[in-house]
């Protein structure tokens, strides 16, 4: 969109989407709002440099692409490559070929990647929150030894396939059959909405045993007979991430490629999620952190009524709202984060996080998008694509309302899930 404005705009003389009147504050401000309640300080020194290194690589080598990127809706080959490239890969142990990667500075790598654009943090997301960490925990040890090495390393994309067209917040109730057979499983069944899914070599694929009526996970080839993919398109956020429906029509799964634990919902994907629910909040806290350094930018620099933007009441008042979220978000992460790292934290504790979070994050976005006026609807600068994508994660991994509802349930010891209603 800014191309076709500036190139509309240069016959009249001018470049609209850069060259407005531009105020000469030379005051010093906050431009980082980690650094308003330092809340660096809480961070090891040594994650928080190379912290610091991540953000000086994403903006030199993958901030400048992002707007086409998203403009196109296209998740580029060079992709696998460039997050090769950053060296922020691995594992929670040191292991199979794989560096280590801690919960602390996974979620600040996921920050620091959803502060450029959050389809690339949910790139990450699904490859080693999802993909990865699923093969860690519940794999074999031939599965590790299989797969690990090349998920790290981006040789292999993989998916991660729990939610179908009729069961997303239900997806315990999932309908998508795994038959036992001589030598292994048949799978059939569809899944909706899984990212990386066009892409991938390799898939996660949760399906119900029809023998034991339980949620096993499966490793499924994504170029076995009978798998399709079909891309979801026309989104209007994320758009840098490709989703798509996975169609299984009796699909072979050797018996060696069934996840060697976790073979009830709750024991298998249920416990992924308590770690990547986790993970969402600081997607969140990313998001808040590039829309309050766009906004405040431009209004320190945007002119009206003769005055730069920062010098009105109404609009720090907005501004301070976005600053005083993103304190909150950023020490919610950090402890559930550490609780995780300790052993002590639970799904009740991540929904809890991940679902308030992205609540207030979606005000957030909006004070932003009002900070800005007309300009903020502009892709190039950050705070609408922030909004819609904002939407998003407040959905996935679990909606805001289901995640209340687990940490409700372990507020009130009560179950609320279901309505009395009676079909």
């Amino acid at each position: 969109m800014s191309r076709r404005l500036n190139l509309v705009s240069k016959h009249l003389g001018q470049n609209l989407t850069e060259n407005f009147k531009k105020s000469s504050l030379v005051t010093p401000y906050v431009q980082d709002p980690i650094t308003f309640l330092h809340l660096d300080q809480l961070l090891p020194a040594e994650i928080n440099s190379r912290r610091a290194q991540l953000r000086a690589n994403l903006e030199t080598n993958l901030a400048p692409f992002v707007a086409e990127w998203y403009e196109k809706a296209e998740s580029p080959g060079i992709l696998a490559e460039k997050f090769r490239s950053l060296g922020i890969t691995g594992l929670s142990d040191e292991k199979y070929g794989c560096k280590k990667i801690s919960l602390m500075e996974k979620s600040l790598i996921l920050y620091e990647l959803a502060r450029i654009d959050c389809s690339l943090a949910t790139f990450y997301v699904v490859m080693f929150s999802l993909t990865a960490h699923t093969i860690e925990e519940l794999g074999t040890e031939e599965q590790k030894v299989k797969y690990l090495p090349k998920l790290c390393n981006l040789d292999m994309i993989g998916c991660w396939g729990l939610t179908e067209p009729d069961f997303g917040s239900d997806a315990s109730a999932l309908e998508t059959t795994a038959t036992p057979v001589k030598g292994g499983y048949v799978l059939n069944g569809v899944k909706r909405w899984i990212g990386n899914a066009i892409l991938s070599d390799i898939m996660i694929i949760f399906a119900r045993n029809i023998t034991t009526n339980h949620v096993e996970g499966f490793i499924v080839n994504s170029k076995s007979n009978g798998v399709s993919v079909e891309n979801i398109q026309r989104k209007l956020a994320l758009r840098i991430v490709q989703n798509g429906n996975i169609f299984l029509k009796d699909v072979f799964v050797p018996a060696n490629e069934r996840l060697g634990k976790g073979h009830t919902f709750a024991t298998g994907a249920n416990e992924i999620l308590e770690h990547s629910r986790m993970n969402i909040a600081w997607l969140a806290a990313g998001l808040i952190a590039g829309i309050y350094e766009n906004s405040i930018k431009y209004i320190r620099e945007r002119v009206q009524f003769r005055a730069p933007l920062a010098s009105f009441q109404l609009n720090q008042e907005k501004l301070v709202r976005i600053l005083a979220i993103y304190q909150a978000v950023f020490l919610m992460g950090w402890r559930v984060t550490n609780l995780l790292k300790q052993g002590k934290a639970n799904v009740a504790q991540a929904s809890l996080v991940k679902g308030w979070c992205t609540l207030v994050g979606r005000e957030a976005a909006k004070l932003g998008r009002e900070l800005m006026g007309g300009n903020g609807i502009l892709i190039d600068n950050y705070v609408m694509k922030a909004l819609v994508d904002m939407e998003v994660i407040y959905t996935y991994e679990g909606t805001y309302d289901i995640c209340a509802l687990i940490a409700g349930r372990a507020a009130t010891g009560v179950t609320a899930f279901k309505p009395g209603y009676k079909a």
